[in-house]
């Protein structure tokens, strides 16, 4: 099926263009961005040292805390050094060189945060897949196809969200008007950390040989006010 480039002009004529509601048209250059250190809601940096972000429980980190305070009277002189744990304490190892003395159960569930803390950070990824328009089951043995279903449309999935809204747009490059909106909610998805998501946009996947990307996707964690990074695309083809 051909597909020929519409100039912007047709594009707003046809309706392709739509006014950004205020949630949606938020500065894209995320100057209020928090950043990917941001902990996804429910948890908060453990701060074993100020630079731990680590992102752990509120709970972990009132321990972790009360642990780094009575420090000095868990060390003692003895085959370790000056910073010897008294029985039956031993080194948190919750980062390279920490030796605060604490429980061997504290021990093991500061080397668990470790392992999850991406997991429970907004890192608002997010990525482009393609997916084509299946025949129409009639009922009677028969299948109903349009001339549009072979192409390719776009997908935008995302992982590391919030539970809750994210906002997704897509927006032209030369001028960052808004070509398209939506909102998805970002759910427990099995294999991805975080709210996840897949939404079927409905738009055609202009990309082709020569046909170098003119817009680009984008998500928006309405919880934290994290924005994902820019994904390039190219959009506004029609079929002929």
């Amino acid at each position: 099926m051909k597909r020929t480039s519409l100039g912007l002009a047709v594009l707003a004529i046809a309706g392709l263009t739509v006014t950004a509601p205020a949630a949606a048209s938020a500065a894209v250059s995320g100057s209020a961005d928090p950043g990917p250190e941001t902990c996804r809601q429910g948890y908060v940096w453990r701060v074993a040292k100020p630079s731990d972000l680590v992102c752990v429980t509120p709970a972990t980190r009132a321990q972790v805390a009360a642990d780094n305070a009575a420090r000095h009277g868990r060390w003692t002189t003895g085959a370790y050094g000056p910073h010897t744990c008294v029985v039956p304490y031993v080194w948190r190892n919750a980062y390279n060189g920490d030796d605060v003395c604490v429980t061997t159960g504290q021990r093991d569930l500061a080397a668990a945060d470790n392992g999850q803390s991406s997991a429970r950070k907004v890192l608002a990824k997010l990525w482009i897949t393609r997916y084509t328009i299946g025949p129409k089951d009639n009922g009677d043995g028969t299948a109903t196809t349009t001339s549009t279903d072979s192409i390719a449309r776009l997908k935008l999935n995302g992982s590391h969200y919030n539970f809750g809204t994210v906002k997704l747009a897509i927006r032209w490059s030369h001028n960052d008007a808004l070509y398209w909106h939506a909102s998805v909610t970002a759910k427990q998805a099995s294999g991805y950390p975080g709210g996840a998501f897949g939404y079927l946009t409905g738009k055609f996947d202009c990309s082709a040989k020569g046909k170098p990307a003119n817009a680009y996707a984008y998500a928006y964690d309405t919880m934290s006010g994290r924005f994902s990074a820019r994904v390039p695309v190219r959009i506004g083809c029609a079929v002929l």
